[in-house]
C-alpha cells in the first residue's frame, strides 16, 4: 500500500489490483504534470496531481471563465448574467485577458523553436535508450495474465507473455476512447467480468467499462464519473462517484439475473473523500473515508455483500487509520498513539474499536514509511532514514524482523504493480532522478536480496551522489540530494537547477527522468529540497509546514539555496527553481522575499492565489483545504498569515527572475483566473521597478505564460509532455545564458 498524502486523505495505502498505464510505455514517458516535484499521485486535491474526477470538460480551446464553479454555483451565475452586468464584464475581461496572453506566447516562442527541437531530439534518443525494455505491469490470476499494452488490454498464459500469442479482450479504440489510457483494471475472482477505467488526457473524469469475458469479451455496462471500485464477489461490484472533484458516495451494482444498483454510503462532511479498497485475502471491501488528518473504515464482508457495511472505528479528529486483514484479525496502519507516526496494530475483526488496538509494529524515530505490502505470511516495509531507503520484512510464522539497506544511489522505489498474495518472492524496481529503474526481489524462502541479471538498459557511472543538510533558521536540519557530473570541474559556475514542493507531507518525485539525466550529462547540478510540509522525514515535517508554519517551508528552501552556492554549487546568476502546483506557493514566495538568490523560475501548473482562492467557498475542494492552508473566512489569524506569504499578494516593484509559467485550459484545480492575474501583476511590478532604477545595465526580467489548450493538471500525452519539458529547458537555457 503506497503511501500518498494527498489532499483528499491517504486513501488507496494498498494498491493490489490497481495499475496506471503510465508507468514506462511511450504514451507517458513526462505524462504527469510534476515533472520538478511532486510524486505520481493516484489522488489528490485543488492543489495536487489526482486520479479523482469531477464533471465533463470543455473542448480544447473553449475556455470559459465560470467552468472553475462548481455545477450548482454555475447554474446560479447563468441566472444571474441576464440581471448582472458585471459578471458580463467579467467574462468579457478574462476573454480580452486570456487572448493577450496567448499572443503574446505566439510571438514570444519562435525565439526559443531552434533550442526546443534540439532538446526534444535529444529527450526522444534518451527515452528510447532507457524505457525501450520496460513493459507495462502484469495482473496474474493462476495460469492466466492480464496486461495492458497500447490501449489494449490482453489475456496470455503466465508461461507465455507475449503480445503476439495473446487474445485482446478490450481496445479502447473500438469502443469509442480513442483519446483515453487504461487507468485501472479489476478482474472478478472467477474472472468471468472485467472492469476497467478509461481516462482522458483533457479530463479529470473517468469512465467504467465491465466487459463479460466469454469467448467473445460483451461490454456489459458503461459506469460515468467513477473514481474507484472492487469486486466484492464475482458478480457484485462496488465503486464510488465522483462529482466536482469529490468523491462521497457508494454504489454497489450486480449482474446477477436480477440486476440492480444501489446506494450503499453517503459521506456528509465535504472535507472527506471516499474510496473503495479490497483486502489481500479477499475478505473484505473497505470504505475508506479519509480527509487530510482524520479516517474511518467500513468493512463489507465478501461472502455476504448485501449486508450493511460495519464501522471499525468511528472518526476521530487527527487520526488516520487503513485497514488490511489476516487470520481473522485486521492489521491496522494508524497515526493513533504516541508519537503521531505511522505504526501498525492489529485487533480482532469482532472486537475492532480502537480500544483493543494492540501494537505489532513501531518506526524508529524520523523514519518515514513509504511502502507496505501485505502477504500470506510476510509482510513488507519500504522505509526511508536519513536519505537512505530500507527494506523490512516482518514473517508472521517466526515473528522476525529483517532490515536490508538498499543501495545508497536508490532515490525512490516502485513496488510490483500486481503481487500475489501467496507469492514466495516480491519484485521491485529502485530509481533515482538520473538511474534508470533496475529490478531486484526479496526472496521469502531464502530470506534475502536478489539483485536481477544485468538489464539491457545501461546503468549510469558519471553521476555522483551528495546528501546535505542545511540548517533553517530555527536551527532544524533540512534534507538537501545533489546530483552532478563527476567528471564536473569548476562548479561554481556550471548551472543549477533547484527542486522544491513542501505541501501535502508529499515527497518530492525522486524517480528517473530522461530530461534529468540529460542535464547531468551536460553538467548541470540538480538539487532537490526537501522542505517542511513535504514528507520526506513523517508526518511531524508535514504539520510543521502546513497552516501556521507555512513560512518555515520558505525559510528552509532559502537556507538550502545559499548552503549549496556557500558550498560551491553554482552561484545565483546560473541558479533556476522549478515547481508545480502547490510547490508554486513556496517558490513564488522566494521571488518576493529574496529574489537575488536566483536567475530563472519555472513552474508547471502552479498555485499563486493561495488567500483569494481560500475564501471561494464555491470552489469544489476549498473545504478540504482548510486542513492544509488555514480558514482564512473564519479566522482572521489565518487570513493575516497567510498574506504574509501568499506569491500573489506580496508582489511588488522590485527585481524579479525571469518566469516561465505553463499553465493549462482544462486544469479543473488551478483557476486559470488566479494564473492570469499573477503574470500581469508580477510583469507590471517588474516594469516599474525598472522604470524607477535608473542604473546601467538595468535588466528586465522575461515573464511568460505559456497556455495549453490539452492536457490537464494530472495527464498530457506524449508529445505535449515532451514538447513542454523542452521548452522549459529552451527558457532555462537561454535565461543562463547556456545556449
Amino acid at each position: 500500500m503506497k503511501i500518498w498524502a494527498s489532499c483528499i486523505g491517504l486513501q488507496n495505502f494498498f494498491q493490489a489490483l490497481s495499475f496506471s498505464v503510465k508507468y514506462y510505455s511511450k504514451h507517458n514517458h513526462l505524462q504527469t504534470i510534476y515533472l520538478y516535484s511532486q510524486i505520481k499521485p493516484k489522488k489528490c486535491h485543488i492543489l495536487d496531481c489526482s486520479g479523482n474526477a469531477c464533471r465533463s470538460t470543455l473542448p480544447p480551446g473553449s475556455i470559459l471563465w465560470w467552468r472553475f464553479l462548481s455545477c450548482k454555483e454555475t447554474t446560479k451565475v447563468s441566472r444571474k448574467r441576464k440581471k448582472n452586468p458585471s459578471v458580463i464584464t467579467s467574462e468579457l475581461l478574462y476573454k480580452d485577458l486570456l487572448r493577450s496572453e496567448q499572443e503574446n506566447w505566439n510571438e514570444i516562442s519562435a525565439s526559443y523553436e531552434s533550442m526546443t527541437k534540439r532538446i526534444k531530439q535529444k529527450l526522444e534518443g534518451l527515452h528510447n535508450k532507457y524505457t525501450f525494455n520496460l513493459s507495462s505491469p502484469r495482473i496474474r490470476f493462476g495460469e492466466n495474465v492480464y496486461f495492458e499494452e497500447n490501449g489494449c488490454i490482453f489475456l496470455s498464459k503466465a508461461d507465455d507473455v507475449d503480445e503476439a500469442n495473446a487474445n485482446v479482450l478490450f481496445s479502447t479504440e473500438d469502443i469509442g476512447f480513442s483519446d483515453a489510457h487504461i487507468q485501472q483494471i479489476r478482474i472478478s475472482p472467477d474472472q468471468r467480468y472485467m472492469a476497467a477505467s478509461l481516462k482522458s488526457e483533457n479530463s479529470e473524469e473517468a469512465t467504467c467499462v465491465i466487459m463479460k469475458l466469454d469467448h467473445f469479451p460483451v461490454m456489459e455496462k458503461v459506469i460515468p464519473n467513477i473514481f474507484s471500485f472492487e469486486w466484492a464477489t464475482s458478480d457484485v461490484l462496488f465503486y464510488t462517484s465522483q462529482k466536482n472533484l469529490k468523491c462521497q458516495e457508494v454504489f454497489m451494482t450486480t449482474f446477477t439475473n436480477e440486476r440492480h444498483t444501489k446506494l450503499v454510503y453517503t459521506e456528509q462532511d465535504a472535507r472527506f473523500f471516499v474510496d473503495i479498497y479490497c483486502t489481500k485475502d479477499r475478505r473484505f471491501l473497505t470504505i475508506n473515508s479519509n480527509s487530510k488528518t482524520t479516517s474511518e473504515v467500513w468493512l463489507v464482508d465478501c461472502s455476504h455483500p448485501f449486508k450493511s457495511p460495519v464501522l471499525v472505528q468511528a472518526r476521530t479528529k487527527g487520526v488516520i487509520y487503513h485497514i488490511e486483514h489476516r487470520n481473522d484479525e485486521l492489521y491496522i496502519l494508524t497515526t493513533y498513539g504516541e508519537p503521531a507516526e505511522y505504526k501498525l496494530m492489529k485487533a480482532p475483526v469482532a472486537s475492532s474499536g480502537m480500544e483493543n488496538w494492540q501494537l505489532f509494529y513501531a518506526l524508529e524515530e524520523k523514519t518515514k514509511l513509504i511502502d507496505l505490502e501485505m502477504f500470506s505470511n510476510h509482510c513488507i516495509m519500504f522505509l526511508q532514514h536519513t536519505g537512505h531507503l530500507y527494506l523490512n520484512v516482518i514473517s508472521f510464522v517466526s515473528h522476525s524482523i529483517q532490515s536490508i539497506k538498499l543501495p545508497t544511489w536508490a532515490c525512490a522505489f516502485e513496488l510490483e504493480s500486481h503481487p500475489e498474495h501467496t507469492t514466495s518472492t516480491c519484485y521491485f524496481q529502485l530509481s533515482s532522478p538520473v538511474h534508470p529503474p533496475k529490478c531486484f526481489a526479496y526472496s521469502f524462502k531464502e530470506n534475502n536480496l536478489i539483485e536481477q541479471a544485468e538489464q539491457e538498459v545501461p546503468i549510469i557511472k558519471n553521476c555522483h551522489t551528495t546528501r546535505l543538510l542545511a540548517k533553517s533558521k530555527d536551527e532544524t536540519l533540512v534534507p538537501i540530494t545533489v546530483f552532478h557530473n563527476i567528471n564536473s570541474k569548476e562548479l561554481h559556475r556550471k548551472p543549477l537547477l533547484v527542486h522544491v514542493y513542501g505541501a501535502y507531507g508529499i515527497d518530492l518525485n525522486m524517480s528517473f527522468k530522461e530530461e534529468k539525466l540529460m542535464l547531468i550529462e551536460e553538467g548541470w547540478i540538480l538539487a532537490y529540497c526537501h522542505v517542511r510540509g513535504g514528507g520526506e522525514l513523517g508526518l511531524s515535517w508535514h504539520k510543521d509546514g502546513c497552516q501556521h508554519n507555512k513560512l518555515k517551508g520558505l525559510q528552509d528552501l532559502k537556507a538550502c539555496i545559499m548552503l549549496l552556492h556557500e558550498l560551491g554549487f553554482s552561484q545565483p546568476k546560473y541558479t533556476a527553481l522549478a515547481a508545480a502546483s502547490a510547490g508554486g506557493v513556496l517558490a513564488g514566495a522566494l521571488c518576493n522575499t529574496d529574489p537575488e538568490l536566483i536567475r530563472a523560475m519555472v513552474l508547471q501548473a502552479p498555485f499563486l492565489d493561495v488567500l483569494n482562492t481560500m475564501m471561494k467557498t464555491h470552489l469544489p475542494l476549498t473545504m478540504e483545504e482548510q486542513e492544509e492552508w488555514g480558514n482564512p473566512l473564519a479566522d482572521e489569524k489565518s487570513m493575516k498569515y497567510i498574506k504574509n506569504y501568499c506569491p500573489y499578494q506580496n508582489i511588488k516593484p522590485q527585481h524579479y527572475p525571469s518566469v516561465f509559467i505553463t499553465a493549462y485550459e482544462n486544469d479543473q484545480r488551478i483557476p486559470l483566473t488566479g494564473v492570469l492575474k499573477y503574470v500581469q501583476k508580477l510583469r507590471k511590478a517588474a516594469r516599474d521597478h525598472a522604470s524607477k532604477t535608473d542604473r546601467k545595465g538595468n535588466w528586465i526580467p522575461n515573464i511568460i505564460l505559456d497556455i495549453e489548450a490539452k492536457g490537464s493538471h494530472c495527464d498530457s500525452s506524449w508529445e505535449d509532455s515532451l514538447n513542454e519539458v523542452a521548452r522549459h529547458l529552451a527558457f532555462l537555457n537561454k535565461e543562463l545564458d547556456k545556449e
